[in-house]
């Protein structure tokens, strides 16, 4: 798949797609009226705070200026960085609702 890029490049292409599964984790709880922050420290307690979701903090917008995401699609990308607790917090948080 990244063949043709340099390990540099490739480290660089994980880090942007990481920012981007945080953003869209971020955007995905406003849009759900959920804190991202408290919802990301019920899944990771033991961790200090994560610099990458409070600068994706700054990069979302008001719900009714948001795209739907719908929770599927998220769930598929958090998987896919290995956040299954995160996964599991949210699906908690939506059968609370």
């Amino acid at each position: 798949m990244y063949s043709h890029l340099s390990e540099k490049e490739i480290i660089q292409k994980y880090q942007q797609e990481e920012k981007m599964m945080i953003l869209a984790f971020a955007q995905w709880c406003r849009n759900n009226e959920l804190d991202p922050q408290k919802v990301y420290t019920r899944a990771y307690p033991h961790q200090d705070q994560n610099p990458l979701l409070i600068e994706a903090l700054d990069s979302t917008v008001p719900k009714e200026e948001s795209d739907e995401i719908p929770l599927s699609s998220l769930l598929s990308i958090l998987e896919m960085y290995g956040n299954e607790e995160l996964c599991f917090v949210i699906t908690e948080e939506i059968e609370k609702k």
